[in-house]
């Protein structure tokens, strides 16, 4: 197979990794292009690189490193994703900037942003670790949590006040939840599937969403019962046991994104 063929299927995403790293499409197809100039200069080193998507983008942020960072905020980003990125992106640092976004934005695991960066996996947990807090700083918000295991509970509020964000209640059941955004209307919700009382952490969900939007990450044990295609919107889901990094990197991708959940009419369900 020729370097062309291996690598054509990851030039769109690499186009809108380059996108919102550059901040417009002219300037970040210009990088685009040049890689490909790269790659075809010496492909045998870029097959030495290792796995092709991870070898591309190293061989992209190698190219982008070595020319002059293109400032142009492109006016005509259209979806959801790129207009809440783009007010959020500048005030990250450009290393943890460049590895939340090969974590948050192209998928990539701890160790392949690492292979990509050239640094240790711990190095690259730093940085996106880094990214979330100054996320945090710039969009601190109030969170609620709706989980009804009392040490889990506390592990997330924990993890919560750490990236710097501020946990305004934690509900055990359908009704504190209910009870807890009337009392305090969070910018973020972290949530359980199955609550003490057996209510349903969706269905307490459901029901805020009715009143506001709002990010919800459901963290859950039971995966099954969120994939149902039953209202709310699908938004993140994070499995028990849950690893740290991994859910502070959703929360600050979340926030970062600005993507809100809706509740769902009942004929669309």
């Amino acid at each position: 197979m020729s370097v062309s063929q291996e690598i054509s299927a990851h030039i769109p995403y690499l186009r809108r990794f380059a996108r919102a790293l550059s901040g417009s499409q002219s300037g970040g197809d210009a990088y685009v292009l040049a890689t490909l100039e790269a790659i075809v200069a010496d492909p045998d080193t870029f097959r030495a690189g290792g796995e092709t998507r991870t070898s591309l983008y190293r061989t992209f942020l190698a190219v982008w490193g070595s020319m002059p960072v293109n400032e142009h905020v492109d006016p005509n980003m259209s979806s959801p994703d790129e207009r809440g990125a783009r007010r959020n992106l500048d005030a990250i640092s450009l290393r943890p900037r460049v590895a939340f976004l090969l974590a948050s934005l192209e998928g990539f695991d701890t160790g392949e942003v690492a292979s990509i960066l050239g640094v240790r996996t711990q190095d690259a947990t730093g940085l996106i670790d880094q990214a979330g807090k100054e996320i945090a700083n710039q969009i601190r918000t109030d969170v609620l949590i709706i989980e009804d295991e009392p040490f889990i509970a506390l592990d997330i509020q924990t993890l919560v006040e750490d990236l710097g964000h501020r946990v305004v209640g934690i509900a055990r059941t359908h009704k504190e939840a209910v009870r807890a955004v009337e009392a305090h209307r969070p910018g973020l919700i972290l949530a359980d599937i199955q609550l003490a009382d057996g209510s349903s952490g969706l269905e307490a969900v459901n029901q805020i969403l009715g009143q506001f939007e709002v990010p919800v990450i459901f963290i859950t044990a039971y995966p099954e019962r969120f994939l149902t295609g039953r209202p709310p919107e699908p938004a993140f889901l994070i499995t028990k046991p849950f690893g740290v990094d991994s859910l502070k990197a959703v929360i600050s991708q979340a926030l970062f994104f600005d993507r809100r959940s809706h509740r769902r009419e009942a004929a669309q369900a």
